[in-house]
């Protein structure tokens, strides 16, 4: 992890990227047709005709299933230690790999990734129409959502399926000589880009059967509907889980907020410019640990607690926060139901007539909290081998100096864009 810094600038960012490995060779005869038709002009949709297309609520609900059942097996690896991770980032390129997938594979990719009951065709027009939901600009929120598609040169791939991926996605897509070192360097020099730096590299190296990279990139930038005021930011314990201590720059306000509690926790509701993307903070009480808040945490649970948040006066009491975040999602996503996808047994015809595998699902992120609001970005690689009317209620207290979940909701949509479990804030 980086050391702190204090910064004016807050930001998440994170990068996916799924790894493709080779398990027989094929040359193409006339490269150029790897990579399909050069796109013309007016066949990908424009971003107002995009925003006509509605949203299919089943997409979310998916997507929301499927990050809390990613996050629960990333705890099972992790839960000691700073997570921090975007399902959503995830989510996006799983769906663009999943345009590759037949028989059994695709119906493992769709169990993984809850998404039975839905056509290809329905998931990728949803996610098209999401990516232009999200994006609706803030002046006071810049989220940015960016795919791309990295083939080695000469290899084969369905042009049906790259043009599904630049249509529904807007996925650019570049075809490489994975021998040269300025293979990796193109690929990074675009992470780096679209997550506006927070995070440079995804790509190490390439090994000799890899074939292809599919990423996405998501970077999110965000300033608190009212920001918290440095002068009232003081050095205050946060509790660690073993029970010993630190001390830890803890920023606060009184105001109005969106608030929920029960008997097991405290959740707060944090919005960015205008209202429409939140950071929800979820504080186990003193006598419920955190690992005890994880074994509520279900669609379910999470459906019902969004209906409870209601406005309320009350003090908050928060660190701010700066982290890096890697891992490498392949046990995970084995664990989920997509093993198949990961062996020689995986099925990716509608992707390429050449037997292709799954080989590594990487994910990184960054995040820093602070005064002014939020900075995230994530990056996904995956390699082939209503208001409520405020409560005439008393103020609440909500002390954030112990071990808590949070995450980053876009409001209208009902998605998950991050989540983390910060056990030692940095």
């Amino acid at each position: 992890m980086k050391r702190p810094m204090f910064s004016l600038m807050v930001a998440i960012a994170s990068v996916s990227i799924i790894l493709f490995g080779l398990l027989g060779w094929s040359m193409v005869k006339n490269p150029q047709a790897a990579m399909g038709e050069p796109r013309q002009p007016g066949t990908s949709p424009t971003i107002s005709q995009r925003q006509k297309k509605t949203v299919d609520s089943r997409l979310v609900a998916a997507n929301t299933k499927f990050g809390f059942k990613l996050f629960q097996e990333i705890l099972k690896k992790d839960s000691g230690k700073n997570i921090f991770v975007s399902p959503s980032s995830v989510a996006i390129a799983l769906s663009m790999t999943y345009n590759g997938a037949s028989g059994d594979t695709q119906q493992a990719m769709a169990k993984t990734l809850e998404l039975q009951g839905l056509s290809l065709q329905e998931v990728n027009q949803s996610n098209d129409a999401l990516k232009a939901l999200l994006e609706n600009p803030d002046p006071q929120v810049q989220l940015t959502i960016a795919n791309s598609l990295w083939a080695k040169k000469g290899v084969s791939f369905n042009p049906d399926f790259l043009q599904k991926n630049r249509q529904f996605y807007q996925a650019q897509i570049a075809e490489l000589d994975f021998r040269k070192t300025s293979a990796i360097s193109d690929i990074n020099n675009w992470v780096k880009q679209n997550t506006r730096g927070k995070i440079n590299s995804i790509v190490n190296e390439i090994p000799p059967d890899q074939v292809l990279f599919l990423i996405n990139a998501l970077y999110f930038k965000g300033t608190w509907t009212k920001k918290f005021d440095q002068k009232q930011t003081t050095t205050e314990p946060f509790y660690l889980s073993d029970g010993t201590q630190k001390q830890h720059p803890m920023m606060s306000q009184r105001d109005k907020y969106k608030y929920y509690e029960n008997d097991q926790f405290q959740a707060i509701s944090l919005p960015y410019g205008k209202g429409k993307l939140s950071l929800y903070v979820f504080l186990p009480k003193e006598n419920f640990k955190l690992t005890n808040f994880y074994q509520q945490l279900n669609t379910e649970n999470w459906e019902e607690w969004m209906t409870q948040f209601k406005t309320k006066p009350g003090f908050i009491q928060m660190p701010r926060f700066k982290m890096d975040y890697d891992i490498e999602l392949n046990d995970a996503l084995k664990a989920l139901g997509m093993e198949v996808a990961f062996d020689s047994n995986a099925n990716f015809t509608q992707m390429s007539s050449i037997p292709l595998q799954l080989n590594q699902v990487k994910h990184k992120t960054f995040v820093e909290v602070n005064e002014a609001g939020t900075e995230a970005a994530a990056v996904t690689a995956v390699g082939v081998m209503t208001t409520s009317a405020p409560m005439p209620e008393e103020p609440f207290e909500m002390i954030v100096n112990r071990p808590f979940f949070a995450c980053i909701r876009d409001n209208q949509t009902g998605t998950v864009l991050f989540m983390g479990s910060i056990v030692e804030p940095k």
